[in-house]
């Protein structure tokens, strides 16, 4: 589906109009040029990451991630814009919404892992669905997808494997950024190695040391 045609029609029409996927499109065509016009850095890290480098899949949220210093400045150039904000959690998370599209604005996940300079270099301009975007490298998603698995949203390690199964990986960036969970990252590249996914045996190794070393 063409969606640059689609996101100039979307603004004729009534927003009750528009199928939920239709009015993602347009708040995340709308964040992204409001956000590089204001000159803050952000990158996708949730579902529309996920289909970008790994599986397609359906998603009704946007996950923006940012520096902690920049969480308050993107609220301060989404409101004119008329989005609903509000600042959820000072610790991790505040949240915009419009059209019914809700935007996280996650400024920590899980195990302690920042929007840092090491993860800024190696983001990525890409298309989804005909808006460009920023996203996170592969190897960061996947690393961020193995940290927030639980049972009550398994979807991460299948999207992590969607992620493998799909990019090139740099495994030694990976290892770098395994420190953050090296034994959730070791157990699901352990799993897809059970699935017949190319994952070298010394990235394997290479992680039991560093565990077993501390």
């Amino acid at each position: 589906m063409s969606t640059a045609p689609l996101i100039g029609q979307a603004r004729d029409l009534p927003r009750e109009k528009l199928l939920p996927e239709d009015r993602l499109l347009e708040v995340l065509d709308e964040i992204h040029r409001t956000l590089e016009a204001a000159g803050i850095r952000y990158a996708l890290i949730g579902g529309v990451a996920s289909s970008v480098l790994g599986r397609p899949r359906t998603t009704r949220d946007i996950d923006l991630f940012v520096r902690p210093c920049d969480a308050d400045r993107v609220l301060a150039v989404l409101e004119p814009r008329g989005f609903d904000c509000e600042r959820t959690d000072h610790k991790w998370i505040f949240k915009a919404f419009k059209y019914g599209v809700q935007v996280d604005v996650i400024f920590l996940t899980g195990r302690g892992i920042y929007f840092d300079g090491e993860l800024i270099e190696r983001c990525r301009a890409v298309s989804y669905s005909g808006v460009d975007v920023w996203v996170v490298a592969p190897e960061d998603l996947f690393v961020i997808k193995a940290v927030a698995h639980d049972e009550a949203t398994p979807r991460h390690w299948h999207d992590a494997l969607g992620v493998l199964l799909k990019s090139e990986f740099d495994w030694d960036y990976l290892l770098e950024r395994a420190r953050f969970g090296q034994r959730r990252v070791l157990s699901l590249l352990l799993y897809a190695q059970s699935l017949d996914y190319a994952v070298p045996n010394r990235v394997i190794g290479d992680l039991f040391h560093r565990i077993s070393q501390t």
